[in-house]
This record gives structure tokens, sequence and C-alpha cells, in this order.
């Protein structure tokens, strides 16, 4: 198998007895003779562009490849034929819980003004809105949303949950609309799908309380972007996104000016805790190949 950097190649060095490990990091071919023998390819912890991708054809033998991220929609259209596709789910849980509550805490404690009236040498002292008592709605169900809802709880704020399908204690996509003008915050952790695509859009937005703030460690097309810009602008709410459509976000795009908008560039993921968490995912499914058994957090098959 292949392993992208040699942080992770050193993290399971304790395997080459028992298992190949290459250094690929899909920048340059691999020779004939090694790729034959690759069976598994783990992709880096960075954003891998299409021609990158394009190399994983000229591995004749390969049968897996393992992401490291939970958002997997990039990776479909470019996964050769044959191929089984793994995902990182679990990897970022924590990285992008913890960035949720920030973002949270910021918009609501006024942070971003505080920082701005610090560099002007201003006193900045008013009366804001808590996130004790608030009433947050976490949409998704997967292990980024239980990651949120641990980190809400101390919080001492009142959650409710909306997965795809109902469940005790878990309400139905279904029921988003009627769930919405509850909500004080909402936070958005669903993988994308054509389900999820602007899953928050004019309709739901406008269902929302004035002051509402949207969260979105998601995708960034989970949200129409227009609609809520159009929200944002007028003043009626506010946003803490992670992700954004588009993606990079052009410097000239209006979100970066909108009205109470706190903006951070994908990083939910990008931190140190991530390297410990892709090696310890890639060696359980290491195990599970040398005991013949299906892999975890299979999402495709092409």
């Amino acid at each position: 198998m292949t392993v992208p950097d040699t942080d992770l190649l050193d993290r399971l060095k304790d395997l080459s007895g028992r298992v190949e490990l290459v250094l690929w990091d899909l920048l340059s071919p691999l020779p004939a003779e090694v790729a034959e023998r690759v069976s598994l390819v783990q992709i880096g912890h960075y954003w891998v562009e299409p021609d990158r991708w394009r190399r994983l054809a000229e591995v004749p033998n390969l049968r897996y490849v393992q992401l490291p991220s939970a958002g997997f929609d990039h990776a479909l259209p470019l996964i050769p034929p044959g191929v089984t596709l793994c995902n990182g789910r679990g990897v970022h849980s924590t990285g992008t819980a913890e960035l949720a509550l920030a973002l949270i805490l910021a918009a609501q404690r006024g942070l971003p003004e505080a920082l701005a009236a610090q560099h002007e040498g201003r006193w900045f002292n008013p009366e804001l809105p808590s996130l004790a008592d608030r009433r947050v709605l976490v949409v998704g169900a997967g292990s980024v949303a239980h990651a949120v809802v641990e980190r809400l709880r101390p919080c001492e704020v009142e959650i409710t949950l909306v997965a795809r399908t109902a469940r005790p204690g878990v309400h139905g996509i279904d029921e988003l609309s009627a769930l919405l003008p509850k909500a004080d915050i909402v936070v958005l952790t669903v993988p994308y799908t054509p389900d999820t695509h602007h899953l928050l859009n004019a309709e739901h937005l406008a269902a929302l309380p004035d002051g509402a703030l949207v969260v979105n460690v998601a995708r960034g097309r989970v949200i129409d972007t227009e609609a809520l810009l159009a929200e944002l602008t007028s003043g009626r709410l506010r946003a803490a996104l992670d992700v954004t459509d588009p993606e990079p976000l052009p410097a000239d795009h209006p979100l970066w000016h909108a009205p109470n908008t706190i903006i951070t560039a994908h990083q939910g993921g990008n931190s140190d805790a991530t390297y410990p968490r892709v090696a310890a995912l890639l060696r359980r499914q290491l195990e599970h190949l040398l005991a013949g058994e299906p892999l975890d957090n299979i999402v495709a098959h092409s």
C-alpha cells in the first residue's frame, strides 16, 4: 500500500514486516514494478488536484482508496472502475467540533468586534447574547454531529438533533421546516449529497427567527449562498462559516464583507490532531485486510 508522507510512514513502521509500505504523494508515477504490488492508496491530508487523482489509473491492481476526510463527494468521479472508496469518518470529528464550538462562542460573545476594538485601542463592553439557554438545532447524525453535541452539552443549551430519518431522540429531516422557527443557532454537519444540496434554501432561512446564527462546518453547497447573503446583508441573520460555496472563496466575493459573518478557510480538520487519527484508522483498515475482513467506512464501489 502507499502512504502520502513520512509522518504516516513512521507511525505505521511497526507493520512493515506484514505490509509493504510505499511513500507516494501522487505527484509522480510509481515505478511499474512497484505499482503492480499496490492494492491500497491512502490519500494525503491536503487538497489533491484532479490531475494527481488520475495517477490512480496507473495502479493496475488497485482495490481500495482511503480518504482522510469524511466528505467524499469530490472523490467519487475520480476513482477508477472496480475500486472501493473508504472515507475518514471520525478522523476530523474532534477538530471540526472544536471549531464549531469556537465559531459559536466567537459569534455569540462578539469576539470579532472585540479584536477590532483592541486593535483600535477602544474599550468594547456591550451586553451580548450568551450561549447558555440558547436553542441549538444540530443538523446531521454522524460522528461530527455527535462530537458537536458532546461539546455543547456543558454549555447549558437546549439541543435538538435532526437526521435523515427520525428515531427516538432525533427528528427527521422532513421536520426541518417546523423546527427552524424555534432555533437560535443552527449547526450544519451533514455530508454533501444531492439530497443535502441547498438544504438551507431561501425558504428555510426565512423561517429562522431574527438574529439566528447559522453555523456551517459541513460543505458550502449545503446552503444556498445567494439566499444566505441576502439575509446577512439585511442584518436579519448571522453566520459562522468554515465552508463556503464557492470554495476557496474568491477575494472579491461579497460574502467576505457580509455583516455579522465569521469565515474560516475550511479549518475544521486542519489541525495536528488529524495525523494520529488518520494513522489509527489506516492501521485498523490494514488489520481488517490482513484478517480477510471487510474494511470500515466504505462509501462507494466504482
